[in-house]
């Protein structure tokens, strides 16, 4: 019989620095998914990999004194790295710069040209240098980039443009017709609400002001946008050609069951992407789920400030499978998830440690203590059997629901359930008390039993999550990790087995004082890694001329009143005396200055910015100010008594 095919992709990882656990949570929350899968017996493909082209990329190369290729090279190869330590079970890594991806890409694009979808203009408009895309004013959101909230600068240059408006409708019933395409729900009322029903316009599909990317191959200055470059990578990784010689994976695996992103990449998964493939005449993907964020909890995350948390670092700390517990545990469906040291140390003592560690140890012990490690079903049983057999068997499928809505976080609890199920069985039956009378012995060995298969039905299920924790348990039970349908069943482990002489503690109890002396060594270590900069992390824009800059007019400004903005916590709007005219201008200050602080400064002022409204209230201008990574911030002023409406050049 043919197995059912399961494919799952990640978001290719940005080859722009070290991944923090933010980013990692993705790929191990990938793998929990096709691990489960394979548990289940699918057959499963795995792609993950990494985005190599783009602006970005080419600024922090010339930074660093290197070519772009050997920047992404390294960067590439710590991501690999990382996503090999937390266990990830990837079956293709792929990377933008491998050359059948680069030469399907440049098919892809000449196609899509050759039958008009694709056309050459001029785009002018606001640019997001990090995202490498631009937006209209109306889609900035308080004047700055809608998916990453840096500022945007105005850009003009010579482009190609893809006709999104062509498929908009085809892609609209598609989305209505197919209720689980876009997941949460939550994120498929966005995409619609925010983009496809106000109407899609044409996508710019190239940049020529700058070389790293991948070239047209028909009009060289300029270079594939990295949307278009990175998106295919999920069939490019398969074998896709845009000829028709497509591989035999492709075959087997597209379409995709399930393009796992973050919720900030989704319009450019569904939207942009199934226009892509509609333009190409492949079917789209089942499914795209855009998962929450995993944030630090001390604030914005700086290697600076010391407090970037890394995969690496934790998994040194607790364990590789103790950092995949926590990450996959404390995330919601689709809120935001907070990460910190001190929640990690209490998951580690409450759940691991003691729910799951001790669980496993005591029992194991027990059985050594009574019957030198033999495990014997006897069939004694007693009322108190048939609810802990119950929630036993009740566990896989349980979890077998949960994952079949994504919904990870639940379905570990679920199986810890299980584990607490069989420490309160413990309680209930009491080994010690059965020990102390002989003609309970057959009743003690059956209560063993009972506990060691309902550990074996746990351990098994736990392997999509915990996998070497898994593995663990069950060489100590002396066991064999149980296919998912044989967990349907209770009383499949063998009866005269003998588990281990000596268990391993599988977690021991982490004091928060020294975890917390560590990581404030991981702080220094991060800190001394920017020694001699003592500087903010600033995101490097793209060069300008003087002409650039001239169309700039900085003017002084003296703020005669200010006031808060009614409902907006971090807007204050002030009336601000420039020259002969008053302007009234709005910004996100609030957080450090009172609105009495600011009358009488004397600030500088963009003047000729268009004007906008936020909040409903509108603002003629925009207050220069200083922001560090500390979270400090500043307006600008002028330190001499300077008139009023005074250019600042």
């Amino acid at each position: 019989m043919t197995k059912k095919t399961f494919y799952l992709t990640t978001a290719i990882a940005y080859t722009s620095g070290k991944p923090h656990i933010g980013n990692t949570y993705e790929a191990i929350l990938a793998d929990s998914i096709v691990r489960f899968k394979r548990q289940q017996g699918y057959d499963v493909r795995f792609q993950t990999g990494t985005d190599e082209h783009g602006q970005k990329i080419e600024l922090k190369a010339a930074e660093a004194g290197v070519t772009p290729k050997e920047f992404v090279d390294k960067v590439s190869g710590e991501i690999k790295t990382i996503w090999d330590l937390v266990g990830t079970s990837y079956d293709k890594f792929i990377r933008t710069t491998d050359e059948y991806h680069e030469k399907q890409v440049q098919k892809i694009f000449k196609k899509l040209y050759d039958q008009g979808d694709i056309y050459k203009g001029y785009y002018e408009g606001m640019y997001c240098t990090p995202c490498e895309s631009f937006f209209t004013e109306s889609q900035l959101v308080d004047g700055k980039c809608p998916d990453c909230g840096r500022e945007c600068t105005p850009a003009k240059e010579e482009a190609y443009f893809f006709r999104m408006s062509k498929y908009a409708d085809r892609l609209i019933e598609h989305i209505n017709t197919h209720p689980e395409f876009i997941q949460p729900e939550s994120r498929k009322n966005e995409m619609m609400n925010n983009f496809l029903l106000p109407g899609l316009q044409d996508l710019c599909v190239s940049r020529t002001s700058f070389k790293w990317g991948v070239p047209v191959d028909f009009d060289p200055k300029h270079v594939i946008y990295v949307w278009i470059d990175a998106l295919s990578n999920y069939i490019t990784g398969l074998g896709y050609d845009v000829d028709g010689n497509n591989d035999e994976l492709y075959n087997k695996y597209w379409p995709a069951d399930l393009h796992l992103i973050g919720k900030d990449i989704l319009r450019f998964h569904t939207i942009y992407w199934p226009i892509m493939l509609m333009a190409l005449d492949v079917p789209l993907p089942k499914q795209i789920f855009g998962h929450p964020w995993l944030l630090q909890g001390d604030g914005k995350m700086s290697k600076s400030k010391g407090n970037v948390i890394y995969a690496d670092d934790l998994a040194n700390l607790f364990g590789v499978d103790a950092v995949r517990y926590f990450v996959l545990h404390e995330m919601p469906f689709d809120n935001d998830g907070t990460i910190t040291w001190e929640l990690m140390v209490e998951r580690m003592n409450s759940d691991l440690a003691n729910t799951l560690g001790n669980l496993v140890n005591r029992t194991i012990s027990m059985s050594n203590k009574y019957f030198n490690g033999v495990v014997e079903n006897k069939g004694v049983s007693d009322d108190v059997d048939a609810d802990f057999k119950e929630t036993v068997l009740a566990a896989p499928k349980k979890a077998a629901e949960k994952m079949d809505k994504l919904r990870v976080a639940d379905a570990i609890t679920e199986i810890f359930a299980l584990f607490k199920r069989c420490n309160k069985y413990i309680d209930e039956t009491m080994p010690w008390a059965l020990a102390k009378e002989e003609d309970k012995k057959d009743r003690l060995a059956t209560v063993l039993y009972n506990l060691i298969e309902g550990i074996n039905i746990g351990a098994s299920l736990l392997e999509p999550f915990m996998p070497e924790t898994s593995k663990k348990i069950l060489q100590q039970i002396n066991a064999e990790a149980r296919a998912f349908d044989d967990m349907e069943e209770f009383g499949k482990y063998k009866s005269g087995n003998k588990v281990t002489e000596k268990p391993e503690i599988l977690f021991a109890r982490m004091d928060i004082k020294d975890v917390m002396e560590k990581v404030e060594e991981i702080k220094a270590d991060q800190k001394k890694d920017t020694e001699g900069e003592k500087y903010p992390e600033v995101e490097a824009k793209p060069e300008i001329t003087i002409d650039d800059f001239d169309k700039v007019q900085i003017q002084v400004g003296e703020v005669i009143k200010c006031e808060p903005v009614p409902k907006a916590k971090k807007l204050l709007v002030s009336q601000i005396k420039i020259g002969a005219e008053t302007r009234q201008i709005v910004s996100g200050i609030a957080k450090y200055y009172k609105p009495e602080e600011m009358v009488g400064k004397k600030v500088a002022v963009i003047t000729n910015l268009k004007p906008c409204k936020l909040c409903g209230v509108e603002s003629q201008g925009m207050i220069l100010a200083a922001g560090d990574d500390e979270g400090n911030l500043s307006v600008v002023t002028v330190d001499k008594d300077i008139v009023s409406g005074s250019e600042i050049c």
